[in-house]
């Protein structure tokens, strides 16, 4: 049977398509084609209408190979969305350097007649796992855009109620909310506590709880009334400056609910996975940090062995060696997402504050911590250690479920 294999080197908008059968064998060179629905629909026409196996291949281009990838596979076409670094360091025959759309799709062409045998395409799950991980970025992005807000409110405060977000250290809500955003929002100028007397401000402080629904303690009322009486504001109590706090922390509880919100989503969504019970099992893993690694990492079973799916993260000891010399103690590659390595040092950190005794990775960086080893050495370590036993489990879980 005629393997046919279709190259496409996607842009924005549009696309540059080559099919090429193996020996060099052109069944079409290369074309344009625009991101729209009817010229997506004649390339379908177009590849159906050729005689063989075909397989499509193409890179993954931050937002631009979606619209195909997701038309190409509803038209139940083999699709393998591929990592553009492998594309790139694929071999050319020829001597000359030359760079244009037309070459990059036959190469990538070229790629999937050499790679046949190791192409994964593209389904259904590929569909949950993207949605995932556009949660994952639009977490990461609105959970930048709470610090910022969280790090402006604790500025305006320094100026009417210096240090009142370090009252409490209670967690965030389900919905975002927290009680020292909470407590600056009805005592937003220390003037709102000291102007009351000692027994009226802990009368008023417990009401407030009981409103709020949060634990009433008269000795926290008191130590909050006694600092108060200490500090110096530098702006005065009135409506401007109150309007000034009211937006700040309107501000922090917008992107506050956000963020819960699409924690909530995509532990949901990391749910419908089928490693999703195998992840969640892990130490230092839990509904947040899973569905953010499962986001991230992706299928796991296009990764061939171990240290592909390290490198993929970038935590794989770097090399430097040539002929006898070999240097020791090289930095980590840090070639992969830098997104899924800040996700796995959270996990160690997790591991680190939480210390399970009978987990290999906590024995692992405990090991390398009571040696001395610098911060970034044990935990890159640790997250090297982490993911191999990630990759082991879920690849052994899901080939146990395709049997």
């Amino acid at each position: 049977m005629n393997r046919n294999a279709v190259g496409i080197d996607v842009a924005k908008g549009k696309s540059m398509v080559a099919i090429l059968r193996p020996f060099g064998e052109v069944v079409s060179s290369p074309f344009e084609v625009h991101h729209t629905s009817d010229e997506i629909r004649s390339l379908i026409e177009q590849i159906q209408s050729v005689p063989g196996e075909t397989r499509i291949v193409l890179e993954h281009t931050g937002r631009y190979h979606e619209p195909l990838v997701h038309e190409l596979s509803q038209a139940h076409l083999f699709i393998s969305p591929v990592n553009p670094k492998l594309i790139k360091d694929f071999r050319t025959p020829s001597l000359r350097k030359v760079k244009s759309d037309k070459t990059d799709a036959l190469k990538i062409a070229r790629y999937a007649l050499d790679s046949w045998p190791e192409l994964k395409q593209y389904g259904p799950m590929n569909e949950i796992r993207n949605q995932l991980k556009t949660m994952n970025r639009q977490f990461d992005f609105y959970m930048k855009h709470k610090t910022a807000m969280k790090n402006n409110l604790i500025g305006v405060l320094d100026q009417t109620y210096p240090g009142a977000n370090a009252y409490f250290s209670s967690p965030a809500r389900n919905n975002g909310r927290q009680k020292w955003v909470d407590f600056v929002t009805t005592y937003w100028h220390v003037d709102c506590v000291r102007q009351k007397t000692l027994p009226a401000f802990i009368d008023h402080y417990q009401n407030w709880c009981q409103r709020k629904k949060y634990n009433f303690n008269p000795t926290k009322a008191k130590e909050i009334y006694e600092g108060a009486k200490k500090l110096v504001p530098v702006l005065p109590k009135d409506p401007l400056t109150h309007q000034l706090v009211k937006q700040a922390v309107e501000q922090l509880n917008t992107a506050s609910i956000t963020v819960e919100g699409l924690r909530t989503l995509m532990n949901e969504t990391a749910a419908k996975l089928p490693e999703y019970t195998i992840v969640m099992a892990m130490k230092g893993v839990g509904p947040s940090l899973g569905p953010q690694l499962m986001a991230e990492i992706g299928d796991v079973t296009r990764f061939t062995h171990k240290s592909a799916i390290t490198a993929f993260a970038g935590v794989d000891p770097g090399v430097n060696q040539s002929g006898a010399y070999e240097q020791k103690g090289v930095r980590a590659s840090k070639r992969g997402s830098s997104t899924l390595r800040k996700t796995l040092f959270q996990v160690m950190d997790v591991l680190i504050k939480t210390q399970p005794q009978e987990d290999a990775v906590y024995q692992f960086l405990d090991k390398k911590r009571a040696q001395g080893k610098p911060y970034y050495v044990y935990m890159t370590a640790g997250a090297n250690k982490f993911l191999r036993i990630y990759y082991g489990r879920v690849k052994e879980y899901l080939n146990a479920l395709s049997q």
